[in-house]
C-alpha cells in the first residue's frame, strides 16, 4: 500500500484539497524553518552521541540538514501545503537530499515536542531583539529630557490643567513604564528558557536519550520536568503576548498624547514630515498618521491575547490541534510591536518641541492655584481651609479674567497679614516645578536625578 502521508499508514483514503488546505499551517509556521533545523541538528547529534543512531547515519543527516540551512538561507527551499506543516516539509527536503535514512531523524521524538521546540526557539531568539528596541526607545526619551528638564508644560488629569510640570519629568513618565516592559519580557525569559524536546508525543520514549545534552546543546536552561506540561504548556507565548499588550498599550497612550500635542489646539509639538502624511483635498493638513497606526495596531496585539487565552483555556491535556491556533497571532504581534517602537523613537527624536507654546499654557490657566494654597498653609492656616479660600480666589478670577499672580497683595493681606510679595514668586509656573523636589518629583534636581539613574541602568 503506498503511504501517501508519513503518518498514513492506517489511513485508506485521503482527505479532500480544501480540507488539507484547511488543516495544513506551512503558509505561517514556515517562519520556525530556522528553528527547527536547529532543534533537528540537536536531536540527531543527541542520537548519535547516546548511540541510538549509528553515527554514519547521524552523520549523513547532519550534513543533509546543514545543507538544507544554506538553501534555507539563500532563500531556495520551497514548501507545500501536501506536506502540511515546517516539520514534514523539512523531513521530506530532507529525505529528497539525503534518502530514507532521513527517516531515522524522528527516532524518540513526535510532531508534538518538536513543535513547542520550536516555538520556544522562536521566541527564546526574539526576545532579545524586542527587549533591545525598547531600550532604544528608551535611550531617545532619556535624551529628549535631559534637553527639556525646564522645559515647562501643563500637567493633566482628568485632561484639565492640574499642575504645571517639567517636559523631561513627564518624558521620564514613559521612561519608567517602558522599564517594567523591559523586566517583564526579561522575566519571559525563565519560562521560554525551557526545552520541550524529549517528551515525545506525551509520554516521553523508550529509547535512551539524553535530554539534559539535548538543552544544552540549544544552549537551554533545562528540559521540561513533565513530559505532558512540555507538549502543552504555552505559558511563555501568553506571558510573549501579554507582555507586548502592555508594551502596545504604553505605546498607545503616548502616541494619542502625541496627536493631542500635534493639533492646532495644543501646538506643543510637531512632528517631522518622515512621520506624518498630507490630505488629498486638504493642502494644509500633516497627519500624525504613524502615532495613530500605533495606536490603532496596539488593538491588533490586545486580541492575540484574547484570542490564546480562549484558544487554551478548554484544551486537555496533552497535545491538541487546537495549539495550531498558537502561532499566527505570536508571529504577527513580533512584526506588530518592533516597527512601532522604532517609529515612536524615531517620531520623539525628530519632534520640534514648542518650548514657548508650553510654557503659556501654564500662565492663565489657575494651574498654580496649589502653589498658592501650600503657601497659605506655610502661614498657618490649615490646608483644607486654604484650599476653600484658593477655590474662591479662582473662581471670582475666572469671572473677572484675572489670574492668581495678577490679586493685588492688598487683597492677599486681608486673608492673612503674613503674605507677602514672596507670594508672585512661589506663583509662577517655572518656579512652582522648580520647588516640587519631592522624590520622584518634578523639580528640576529630582528629574535630573531620574535621569542620571536612568543613564545607569541603560549603560548595563
Amino acid at each position: 500500500m503506498a503511504v501517501k502521508r508519513m503518518w498514513g499508514g492506517r489511513f485508506e483514503a485521503t482527505g479532500a484539497k480544501w480540507v488539507e488546505e484547511f488543516g495544513a499551517s506551512i503558509s505561517f509556521d514556515q517562519q520556525m524553518a530556522a528553528e527547527d533545523l536547529e532543534g533537528s541538528l540537536a536531536h540527531v547529534t543527541m542520537l548519535k552521541e547516546t548511540k541510538i543512531l549509528p553515527a554514519a547515519d547521524a552523520d549523513q543527516i547532519i550534513t543533509g540538514l546543514k545543507k538544507l540551512q544554506d538553501q534555507l538561507e539563500a532563500g531556495e527551499l520551497t514548501f507545500t501545503v501536501e506536506n502540511e506543516d515546517i516539520h514534514m516539509n523539512l523531513e521530506a527536503l530532507l529525505t529528497d537530499e539525503i534518502g530514507p535514512v532521513a527517516g531515522k531523524l524522528h527516532t524518540a521524538r513526535s510532531r508534538n515536542d518538536q513543535v513547542a521546540t520550536d516555538l520556544h526557539l522562536y521566541v527564546k531568539h526574539r526576545l532579545p531583539h524586542v527587549i533591545q528596541a525598547i531600550k532604544d526607545l528608551q535611550k531617545v526619551l532619556v535624551e529628549k529630557a535631559a534637553a527639556n528638564v525646564e522645559t515647562i508644560m501643563p500637567g493633566y488629569t482628568h485632561l484639565q490643567h492640574a499642575q504645571p510640570i517639567s517636559y523631561g519629568h513627564y518624558l521620564m513618565a514613559y521612561f519608567q513604564m517602558l522599564q517594567r516592559d523591559v523586566e517583564r519580557f526579561e522575566f519571559n525569559r525563565q519560562h521560554t528558557d525551557l526545552m520541550p524536546l524529549g517528551a515525545a508525543a506525551l509520554a516521553g520514549t523508550t529509547f535512551p536519550i539524553d535530554r539534559e545534552l539535548t538543552a544544552k546543546l540549544l544552549d537551554f536552561q533545562a528540559p521540561y520536568a513533565n513530559s505532558l506540561d512540555a507538549v502543552s504548556d504555552r505559558d511563555f507565548v501568553l506571558e510573549f503576548l501579554a507582555n507586548a499588550a502592555i508594551l502596545m498599550t504604553h505605546l498607545s497612550r503616548l502616541c494619542e498624547e502625541i496627536i493631542m500635542w500635534c493639533s492646532y489646539e495644543f501646538g506643543y509639538l510637531e512632528l517631522s514630515d518622515q512621520y506624518s502624511t498630507g490630505s488629498s483635498i486638504m493642502p494644509q493638513k500633516k497627519n500624525p498618521d504613524m502615532a495613530e497606526l500605533v495606536r490603532g495596531k496596539t488593538g491588533r496585539v490586545n486580541g492575540h491575547l484574547l484570542g490564546l487565552l480562549t484558544t487554551i483555556k478548554g484544551l486537555p491535556l496533552a497535545y491538541n490541534k487546537d495549539l495550531q491556533e498558537d502561532k499566527e497571532g505570536l508571529f504577527d504581534a513580533v512584526k506588530t510591536i518592533m516597527p512601532s517602537l522604532k517609529v515612536v523613537a524615531g517620531m520623539l527624536e525628530t519632534a520640534h518641541v514648542n518650548k514657548e507654546k508650553m510654557a503659556q499654557a501654564t500662565e492663565r490657566d489657575f494651574s498654580n492655584a496649589t502653589e498658592l494654597a501650600d503657601y497659605l498653609a506655610t502661614k498657618g492656616i490649615p490646608f483644607r481651609q486654604a484650599h476653600a479660600i484658593v477655590g474662591q480666589l479662582v473662581l471670582e478670577g475666572l469671572k473677572t479674567g484675572t489670574t492668581l499672580q495678577e490679586i493685588p497683595l492688598v487683597k492677599y493681606q486681608e486673608i492673612d497679614p503674613a503674605i507677602g510679595e514672596d507670594v508672585y514668586h512661589d506663583l509662577q509656573s517655572k518656579v512652582a516645578v522648580e520647588r516640587r523636589n519631592s522624590l520622584g518629583g518634578t523639580g528640576f534636581d529630582q528629574v535630573k536625578a531620574q535621569i542620571e539613574a536612568a543613564k545607569q541602568l541603560l549603560s548595563k
